[in-house]
């Protein structure tokens, strides 16, 4: 009897192990397998925090209970790469920042390796998760964006004040050609 009760406690614990995955993957933007064999502890979390700090959440899931998780969502197809250890790479918020601190991660500790990841349904290959870290950020898009709306008023301004501007600098050489005289 006292094994019954411990398998169905145990049934419990995965279906909300599952549950609390299928919860990550449902807020998350962009996932991404890695395969991190090798790394030490202290690379570990030093890993977990600059992902922390990039709006993410690295965790180790259990291959079994990952594919029950996928199932039926839009990162189906990292069914594929679940073989051996895996960290799964969330992002909940600029997937561009986090792959960023991702790769940058990876450059410096060859031990991580990217395995593949999904963004807005797309599989993405190692390949294509460096090309998005080559991309801007967020913010620096929207940076580049209000630089470019403001460009033509910025011209229209200066436009608007170069009669003015010639005026004075012709009053400023006839002053100082009157105070040399």
């Amino acid at each position: 009897m006292a094994e019954l009760a411990t398998a169905s406690l145990i049934r419990e614990e995965k279906t909300k192990r599952i549950a609390e995955v299928q919860e990550k993957l449902r807020a998350a933007k962009m996932a991404i397998v890695t395969d991190y064999r090798g790394l030490t502890v202290a690379q570990m979390t030093r890993l977990r925090r600059q992902i922390r700090e990039a709006a993410g959440e690295y965790q180790v899931i259990k291959n079994t209970l990952a594919r029950r998780a996928l199932k039926d969502t839009a990162y189906g197809s990292l069914d594929s790469l679940l073989e051996g250890p895996n960290g799964w790479v969330f992002a909940y918020e600029d997937p561009v920042t986090l792959s960023k601190a991702l790769v940058k991660f990876i450059n410096e500790n060859d031990k991580l390796a990217i395995k593949g990841g999904v963004l807005d349904g797309e599989y993405m290959d190692q390949a294509k998760v460096k090309v998005l870290a080559q991309m801007l950020s967020r913010a620096g898009l929207q940076a580049k964006l209000l630089a470019l709306l403001q460009a033509p008023a910025v011209q229209l301004l200066r436009l608007i004040q170069e009669p003015g501007a010639r005026v004075v600098r012709l009053l400023e050489t006839l002053r100082k050609g009157k105070s040399e005289a």
